[in-house]
C-alpha cells in the first residue's frame, strides 16, 4: 500500500496518551495543512505549570520542561487581512475537560496566546461528548465533559462559531463486541443489503497508491451528482498519500486505507478508512452511478468495520450527523443510511471562537461567507470542467 511502517512521530506519541486523541490533532494533519496556507503550532501544558508553543509561532510561556504533559493542542495559524491571523485547533485541545483547574488554566493560556499573537479569533471544537442519542425535547445534554466545556466557554465570552468546520454531531459504532453482535445491531434492511451485495458478486479490496487518481475521479463524479463541493485533486492526493504512508504497528500513528468495491473487476464505489488511537473514521466516500442497485456502499462499510476492529479500533466514527434531526436537514438521507449501521448518535458542543478584537471578528464574519460562496462556485465549475461535464 504505502511504505513500510515507520516509528510514530513524537507528537503522536504525546497525544496518544491524552484523553480523546483525534486524527485531526496528529502531526500528519498539521503537515497536510502546512501545504495549504496554514502554519502548524504545537502547544503543550505540563504538570509543573509550563505552557509552550513550538513551530513558527513564537514560544509563549517558556520551555515545557521535563514534567509530564497533561494537555496539548495542534493549533493551525493562517494570515488574514494581510497582517492579522486566525487560529484553529481542530478537535482540540486534548485534556480532561472535567478537571476544573486544568480547564481554566488551558483556556487562560489560549486566550492570552490569542491576544499576544494579535489574532482575529481562535477557534476550538473539542471532541467532547455533550449527549448521546437523538434529542426529543428538553435539555438532554448529560455528559460531564461536554457540559463542562460548553459552560466554561460561554462563561468566558467565547461565542458559538458561525463557521462550523467539523460536524457537531456524528454516529459512532461500537466495535468492542464480536462481528455477529455488531451485525445484529444493524437494521434488518442494512444486513440484507450487505448480503445482497455479496450475493450479486460485489467484492471489496484494499486500494493502493496507484488507485488514487481513479478514486479522485470517482469522488469528483460523486460531488457533481450529489451536489457538494470538493477541493482540487492535488489536495486529496496530499491527504491520502500522507496518511497511507504513516502507519506504525503500535497504533500510535494515524493511517488511511482506501477500500474499493468492484463488480466484475470494475470499481463501483470506495471509502477511505482512517484509523488512530483506537478509533476508525469514515472520512471520504464515493460511488459511480452504475450498479448502485447492488449495494456496494453497504458492503464497504461492513468491510471498514471489520478492518478497523482487526486494527485495534474499539469504535468506528461515521463522520457526521444532522444538526437538526428531521427531514429538513440536508444530511437526513445520509443519516438514515448511517443509522442503519447500528451506531449511536454522539453530540458535541461544536466550534467556539474567542475574539480578542470584536471589530475585526465582526468584519471577518461578515466577509467570509461571501468569499466562501465564491470559492465554492469556482470549485463546482472546476470539478465539472475536470470531468468534461
Amino acid at each position: 500500500m504505502g511504505s513500510s511502517p515507520q516509528p510514530p512521530h513524537p507528537w503522536n506519541q504525546l497525544i496518544f496518551q491524552l484523553p480523546g486523541p483525534h486524527f485531526l490533532q496528529t502531526y500528519e494533519w498539521g503537515q497536510v495543512k502546512a501545504k495549504y496556507g496554514w502554519a502548524p503550532c504545537y502547544a503543550v501544558w505540563t504538570e509543573d505549570g509550563k505552557f509552550s508553543v513550538s513551530s513558527d509561532c513564537q514560544p509563549f510561556g517558556g520551555d515545557q520542561g521535563k514534567s509530564s504533559i497533561i494537555a496539548s493542542a495542534l493549533i493551525l495559524k493562517r494570515t488574514a487581512f494581510r497582517r492579522f491571523s486566525v487560529f484553529y485547533a481542530p478537535k482540540g485541545p486534548l485534556m480532561d475537560w472535567t478537571n476544573e483547574s486544568l480547564r481554566r488554566r488551558v483556556l487562560d493560556d489560549l486566550q492570552a496566546f490569542a491576544k499576544k499573537q494579535g489574532a482575529i479569533f481562535l477557534k476550538i471544537d473539542p471532541d467532547v461528548i455533550l449527549g448521546r442519542g437523538i434529542p426529543v425535547g428538553g435539555d438532554e445534554d448529560s455528559e460531564n465533559s461536554g457540559q463542562a466545556a460548553r459552560s466554561e466557554l460561554r462563561r468566558r465570552g467565547w461565542v458559538e462559531s458561525p463557521e462550523q468546520i467539523q460536524f457537531k454531531n456524528t454516529v459512532m459504532v461500537d466495535l468492542s463486541a464480536g462481528e455477529e453482535e455488531i451485525l445484529m445491531r444493524m437494521k434488518q434492511k442494512t444486513r440484507y443489503n450487505i448480503r445482497l451485495a455479496e450475493r450479486k458478486g460485489v467484492t471489496a479490496r484494499e486500494g493502493r497508491l496507484e488507485d488514487l487518481p481513479m478514486l479522485y475521479k470517482m469522488y469528483a463524479e460523486t460531488s457533481v451528482r450529489d451536489g457538494f463541493v470538493i477541493r482540487d485533486e492535488e489536495y486529496y492526493m496530499t491527504v491520502w498519500k500522507t496518511f497511507m504512508q504513516s502507519p506504525s504497528p503500535d497504533y500510535q500513528s494515524p493511517a488511511a486505507i482506501p477500500l474499493i468495491a468492484e463488480y466484475n473487476n470494475d470499481p463501483v464505489a470506495a471509502i477511505f478508512l482512517f484509523t488512530f488511537a483506537g478509533r476508525g473514521y469514515y472520512v471520504y466516500g464515493m460511488s459511480r452511478s452504475a450498479h448502485r442497485d447492488k449495494m456496494p456502499t453497504y458492503l464497504l462499510q461492513w468491510e471498514a468495520m471489520k478492518r478497523a476492529k482487526a486494527g485495534g479500533c474499539l469504535t468506528y466514527d461515521l463522520w457526521g450527523a444532522p444538526d437538526v434531526f428531521d427531514e429538513s436537514d440536508a444530511m437526513w438521507g445520509v443519516y438514515r443510511f448511517k443509522e442503519g449501521l447500528g451506531g449511536e448518535v454522539i453530540r458535541t458542543p461544536g466550534a467556539y471562537d474567542f475574539a480578542p478584537n470584536k471589530f475585526l471578528y465582526a468584519l471577518y464574519s461578515d466577509a467570509m461567507p461571501r468569499v466562501l460562496n465564491l470559492l465554492r462556485a469556482r470549485g463546482r465549475r472546476r470539478t465539472k470542467q475536470a470531468l468534461g461535464a
